[in-house]
């Protein structure tokens, strides 16, 4: 046995020698990737060395390397979304590097653009891009709409962050996806409303150039709250035009958004861009009181090239905004007759603010390494007010709460990424390190009375809380076409609660840790089909007031998760994804920042499946659709009694998209199934489909639209929730669904100015 051991290894030390002597008598293709009309660097091109099928990927700056090139006549194909293919022929020589550059012309969106690249690591998909560009997106509740199967619901008169729904999660407001902005986090840990609060109402719509998002705790540099899955957004680093937009539609809502190129590289230098960009909203709202809707965001940033292959970008924004809301309203109230289904029984709304600076800096070592960091400060603000009880605890006054704070955040990320050749395998190794910092100041919960008058404060103190981590990764591609990832993070935590409640004053620190291993396995058939399994343990951190009543034991909670799938192109104009996934969740300890109360929560368990389909039905008619299904059940409870609230089973997006020349139109679905509103499913949030559609018209330097949301009138619930409560006359509480109604038949017009 020893025998044939030794044997096989020395075969194997044999082969690897060979290769590595073959491998010596080598050349290389190194090249730069521009766009034909501005002659910017394009990142995220596919390059294929043909017939070889060697490939690779523009990184930021446009660069590439295809390394260890066997002497011999090629050709070099490079494909991007959106621009037409373009070829060029090389000659390779021993011991010499063929420099080379190609320019992409801008064209038509053509799925035949889409490829499948071994160099493209699991689970980032191509056909994010697609989506991005063939679907009508106007805020940054469509943009999260866009991650195939999450869903998304408002229910305060679209002044908070939207409740969101992923993989058998009911995500709150954030805390199971991971959600930033040019690597600046969005969510917020130990928020007074919600642990990991994601509100993206600060980002300007028009300014995001590409979102990047994955299903699952597969991705080593997202950390904290990446348990369903990530997106992350990166904006643009200079304006193609300068502009101007005006939109007006029902209910009162207008919005208008200029941004203006004050330095464009085109001129000068060549080397600085820098742009200001200013929105402003307003909508009173489709319900009967006034919802008084107000938004205001400022953004600038300021980008350069310190050198060659040294990138600088420091973005300033600003935010705020203020509403009025009618909340959620019981069901009797509406069957009853006391409401409309668009009416109040007791007003709500807030206000809040947010001022962020982000320096960003992006150094290309070489064609193959990378390293990339930025250091950001927030200053945030919260005020909210709520009563979804109505007279259940207190029958005299009501049951109003107040939810505030005022937070400094600042943080640091660095990462490095290195592509080089390990004897005859091609290898990457990433590494990155970072830091985040909260400080909250008076972070409360009260029972109050017209929103001003305090009539019991619930919790009231300070939060300070620290998130250090590093992590590491090796991708190792076995074959051209067989690749292997794995992968090792840690999150250390440092958390500091100061109870300033008189009867419980104390100051109180405790520090967590965890692990998170990753690994993957994929390989690719030619560039038409890929099969892949994934493994992968995330987490999401627990409101620091669980930490301390606790004292720092089981506040971690882990998900190990496992993903198997596959994409195939069987078509030029086909592209299909599936994949069957499971994820199991720790028990853990929740802060229900409503009720100032710690509850113990069970082991979980999720299971289902995802399909995708891109379908290029004429040369100008796309087809897509996305069907998630997920089996959410609590693993420690009786059969029957196991259901997770809320947990959405079936969902599907999709619909029809048409571009040519200067028209373009839509029409889409949006379908969200029947899920449990409670334990045993006695009680059932109902599902709904609604359709939305667009027509776009483009001259010259200006852009026409109109939108239709709920084309058909759709009566649907946005928000639902089993909840008891108690109406000012009523002698017994009822436990029931409270909703807030979906937006009814509603139209926009939009134009557009460029210059």
């Amino acid at each position: 046995m020893i025998q044939h051991y030794t044997a096989r290894l020395a075969a194997l030390a044999i082969a690897f020698l060979v290769s590595y002597s073959l491998a010596a008598h080598t050349g290389s293709v190194r090249g730069i990737v521009l766009d034909g009309k501005t002659g910017k660097p394009l990142d995220g091109a596919n390059i294929y060395l043909l017939p070889d099928q060697s490939s690779s990927v523009s990184n930021t700056f446009g660069q590439f390397l295809l390394r260890n090139v066997s002497p011999g006549p090629y050709t070099v194909s490079v494909g991007h979304i959106g621009y037409e293919t373009a070829t060029q022929s090389v000659v390779v020589e021993d011991g010499i590097s063929v420099d080379i550059s190609i320019t992409l012309i801008a064209s038509d969106i053509r799925l035949n653009e889409v490829t499948i690249n071994s160099v493209k690591a699991q689970p980032f998909s191509s056909i994010s891009d697609v989506d991005l560009k063939l679907r009508p997106l106007n805020t940054s509740q469509d943009f999260m709409r866009l991650i195939p199967g999450l869903f998304t619901a408002q229910h305060q008169g679209g002044g908070k962050a939207e409740q969101m729904f992923l993989r058998g999660f009911d995500i709150d407001h954030g805390t199971d996806i991971n959600v930033s902005v040019d690597d600046m986090p969005v969510n917020m840990v130990s928020h007074a409303h919600g642990q990991g609060y994601a509100d993206l109402h600060f980002l300007i719509p028009e300014l995001v150039k590409r979102i990047d998002f994955g299903k699952g705790p597969y991705q080593l540099d997202k950390g904290n709250f990446a348990t369903a899955g990530f997106a992350a957004f990166k904006t643009f680093d200079e304006l193609d035009n300068s502009f101007v937009k005006l939109e007006g539609g029902m209910y009162g809502y207008c919005r208008t958004v200029a941004g203006i190129n004050l330095l464009n590289s085109s001129h000068g230098d060549g080397k600085t861009s820098a742009y200001l960009a200013g929105e402003y909203s307003y909508n009173r709202g489709y319900f009967d009181a006034p919802q008084n809707f107000n938004r205001l965001n400022l953004t600038g940033k300021f980008t350069t090239l310190l050198s060659a292959g040294k990138q600088l970008s420091i973005t300033l924004s600003a935010f705020r905004s203020g509403w009025e809301a009618s909340g959620q309203i019981p069901e009797r109230a509406v069957r009853e007759g006391i409401i409309g289904r668009f009416g109040e029984l007791d007003r709500e709304g807030g206000n809040t603010s947010r001022y962020n600076m982000n320096v960003q800096y992006l150094q290309s070592i070489n064609e193959h390494s990378l390293f990339k960091s930025n250091v950001y400060v927030c200053y945030y603000d919260f005020d909210l007010s709520s009563n979804f009880t109505f007279f259940l605890k207190d029958p005299l006054n009501g049951d109003q709460i107040r939810q505030r704070e005022k937070r400094l955040l600042a943080g640091y990320n660095a990462r490095y990424v290195n592509d080089y050749h390990l004897g005859p395998f091609k290898t990457t190794t990433e590494a990155g390190l970072g830091f985040r910092l909260d400080n909250t100041r008076n972070s409360e919960l009260s029972h109050t009375l017209n929103s001003d008058i305090v009539l019991e404060r619930l919790a009231f103190g300070d939060i300070s809380e620290a998130n250090f981590y590093g992590y590491a990764g090796q991708t190792l591609y076995l074959l051209p076409q067989l690749v292997f990832n794995a992968g090792l993070r840690m999150d250390y935590f440092v958390n500091a609660y100061n109870n300033k409640l008189p009867s419980e004053a104390m100051r109180s620190s405790y520090t967590t840790r965890g692990l998170s291993p990753k690994a993957g396995l994929y390989y690719n058939f030619s560039n038409s089909a890929r099969l892949y399994i994934n493994y992968g343990t995330g987490f999401h951190s627990n409101d620091t007031r669980v930490v301390v009543a606790q004292q720092g034991k089981d506040v971690l909670p882990m998900a190990h998760s496992f993903d198997l799938g596959t994409v195939v192109k069987p078509h030029p104009r086909l592209l299909l994804s599936a994949a069957l996934w499971m994820l199991d969740l720790q028990q853990e300890f929740v802060y229900v920042g409503d009720e100032a109360i710690v509850e113990p929560s069970g082991r979980t368990r999720r299971l289902g499946m995802d399909i995708s389909l891109r379908y290029e039905f004429l040369k100008y008619l796309f087809l897509d659709a996305d069907i998630n299904y997920a089996h959410a059940r609590a693993r420690d409870e009786a059969e029957g009694s196991n259901y997770i609230p809320l947990a959405a089973r079936l969902t599907s997006i999709g619909g029809l998209t048409y571009r040519k020349g200067a028209w373009g139109a839509s029409l889409r679905y949006r379908h969200l199934g029947n899920r449990p509103a409670n334990e045993d499913n006695s009680v059932v949030a109902k599902g709904y489909t609604v359709f939305d559609a667009a027509l776009n018209y483009s001259l010259r330097s200006f852009e026409f639209g109109l939108q239709a949301q709920n084309v058909f009138n759709t009566a649907w619930n946005e928000a639902q929730f089993d909840t008891q409560s108690r109406l000012r006359d009523e002698v017994m509480p009822v436990s029931e669904i409270h909703f807030t109604p979906g937006t009814p038949f509603f139209v926009k017009l939009t134009a557009m100015y460029k210059f």
